[in-house]
């Protein structure tokens, strides 16, 4: 046998890994590892999960087991049965590739924890050696797997050998998808209900992790998850079909959202999904600035702070200097009024600066904003903010009668205070979510994204940049102050320690910046991924506080290496950061006499 290797070029030198050997090594590998998961990997209960039983998988064999039998699939799918091609367009080597590397990692890193957790290998069952052996082999024998036509960077697909390496570096690059019979409408609309509802699953079940271990595991395999979705071009075609049928997809992605308060018993992880949608709705508003706009902000918490911190006063706070109680429409208002002026006040003298000279600008407004509500105490300045005490005791919202501060029953369903406050966010949001498309999609918002290509360029069009730019940063400000006002009645209290630069706890400038960036600048569902990937895994991965800026930095750098677009990508961005060929090879779809980059469907 021969081992493949990828070169810089893309190219592959051949492996004497036959494809029917490798085959067989994978579906050998795979179905071991799903049966080791019905064999004890441990005698004792000191770890969590309980995975001395043997007859039935439990804790992180689970993660296994849905690993193993996900490959199997992917396997199954290679064979070209008809009906089960659609779930891989792009082919399925890579898909199997990373399936094989998730349960591997999972694997591991389970038998590693009960090394070190519990003491040593003598800790292990006979259960646990297979797993990792079996696992081993399946990854062996994927990474032997004949590469895919669709995927083949090499000019004949019956070149021998597949780039196993490169797929590898592959693992979060877009596949196009193949062309395909077109589903009927009401299949796509099915299709898309199913996505929708797998993807309240797996976030309610990874919300609902009992223990680190169980969460870190269940991270694993989802990550790889997601790489082999994509490589099999099964995003790229949820994504189309989203795409054309915008409205649905937008109706179902919040109908799921609104489902999640109802799978829980209780508040102790509603309250997770409540912080979320805020940390969610202050990134969409950032998104404006420099998804859109393309400028560099690094104080924007410092206007959620604005809205929380005018809400607080005018709520009805025993400790507010002001001593009014407005309703909570009023507060509201109250609340994006201000973060309007403060964006304006800011944004008037400065946005005529650019790139580097912005973001010190901005952060040294949020610095100054943190400092100021810590010096209006009643001592170093009038007594408005009370200081690093803050605003506590923020009354429960009313609105119509219903006390969101009570347990009520909706639908026959327990819902608790951070589950009503999670529902009215939910509308906050998709109030957000309107806004920002209707945006993005006006004659304003295509002004925009030509300011954050070339302002230059746009200038020259006749484009008023500074005017612009002020309206992109007094609309991000506003929807900053709306969801500031939700923050404050869901806290309670409000104070400057909330409103940093970076800080351990989101949210903060950093976290929102690094959510829009690691979800996709510019796009709608890209920040919301983003911020609640970043505020989930700290919360659930709290053992390990002492390094999550490391990891949180590590993170980054291999999104940057891998995906510098995001995990959800526009078109634009996809041709920024990769390679497609489209200036070497034209396309047979471009209309004669187009310029380079033009197809049909775009003319």
């Amino acid at each position: 046998m021969t081992i493949h290797t990828t070169t810089l070029d893309g190219t592959s030198p051949p492996l004497p890994l036959s494809p029917t050997l490798a085959r067989a090594l994978t579906a050998i590998g795979t179905i071991g590892a799903l049966i080791s998961t019905f064999v004890a990997w441990t005698w004792t209960t000191s770890f969590p999960g309980n995975l001395t039983v043997t007859g039935y998988p439990g804790g992180l064999q689970l993660i296994t087991l849905t690993g193993a039998v996900l490959t199997t699939v992917y396997l199954i799918v290679g064979y070209g049965i008809r009906g089960l091609r659609w779930l891989a367009p792009a082919g399925t080597s890579g898909p199997v590739l990373y399936l094989a590397l998730g349960t591997l990692g999972t694997t591991w890193y389970t038998l590693l924890a009960i090394t070190v957790d519990l003491g040593g290998l003598a800790n292990l069952e006979p259960g646990g050696y297979i797993a990792a052996a079996t696992t081993l082999i399946a990854v062996i024998g994927a990474l032997g797997l004949p590469t895919d036509s669709a995927t083949d960077p090499r000019p004949s697909p019956n070149a021998p050998g597949p780039p196993s390496w490169y797929r590898l570096r592959r693992a979060l690059a877009s596949v196009p998808p193949q062309r395909a019979k077109p589903l009927p409408v009401w299949a796509e609309i099915l299709a898309i209900a199913i996505a929708f509802g797998i993807g309240l699953y797996l976030f309610t079940y990874g919300i609902d992790t009992e223990y680190a271990e169980l969460f870190l595991g269940y991270l694993i395999l989802t990550s790889f998850g997601f790489a082999a979705l994509n490589s099999a071009g099964l995003i790229a075609r949820l994504t189309a079909l989203t795409t054309k049928h915008h409205n649905i997809a937008l109706a179902a992605a919040f109908v799921a959202a609104a489902c999640f308060p109802f799978t829980q018993d209780n508040d102790t992880y509603t309250s997770v999904g409540a912080y979320i949608l805020i940390f969610a709705t202050v990134a969409l508003g950032l998104n404006v600035v420099v998804g859109l706009a393309g400028l560099l902000d690094l104080g924007y918490v410092a206007f959620l702070g604005v809205g929380a911190y005018a809400a607080a006063l005018v709520s009805g706070s025993p400790e507010s200097s002001i001593g009014v109680h407005f309703p909570f429409w009023a507060a509201m208002l109250t609340g994006a009024a201000a973060s309007l002026v403060f964006g304006v006040l800011i944004g008037a003298p400065t946005l005529r600066l650019r790139g580097d000279y912005l973001a010190i600008v901005t952060l040294g407004f949020g610095e100054i904003f943190r400092i100021s509500m810590l010096n209006l105490n009643g001592t170093t300045g009038p007594d408005v903010t009370n200081g690093s005490m803050g605003i506590p005791n923020v009354p429960s919202l009313k609105i119509f009668g219903f006390d969101f501060g009570e347990n009520h029953n909706i639908l026959g369903y327990p819902i608790g205070p951070f589950g009503n406050y999670y529902l009215l966010m939910l509308l906050v949001t998709a109030f957000v979510v309107l806004v920002f498309r209707r945006a993005a999609e006006s004659r304003i918002g295509r002004a925009w994204v030509a300011i954050r290509e070339d302002e230059t360029a746009a200038t020259a069009m006749g484009i008023n940049g500074f005017r612009l730019k002020l309206l992109a940063f007094a609309l991000g400000a506003t929807l900053a102050g709306l969801a500031g006002t939700v923050q404050a009645h869901v806290t309670t209290t409000v104070t400057p320690e909330q409103y940093q630069f970076a800080g351990p706890v989101p949210p903060n400038s950093a976290f929102l910046l690094a959510a829009v960036i690691l979800g996709g600048m510019g796009t709608l569902s890209g920040p919301i991924i983003g911020a609640a990937l970043l505020y989930l895994i700290p919360a659930k991965l709290d053992f390990m506080a002492d390094y999550q800026l490391l990891l949180f930095g590590l993170a980054l750098i291999l999104l940057m290496r891998f995906r510098p677009e995001g995990l959800v990508a526009d078109r634009r961005k996809q041709l920024e950061f990769h390679e497609t060929g489209q200036l070497d090879v034209p396309d047979q779809d471009r209309l004669p006499g187009q310029g380079i980059g033009i197809t049909k469907a775009e003319a």
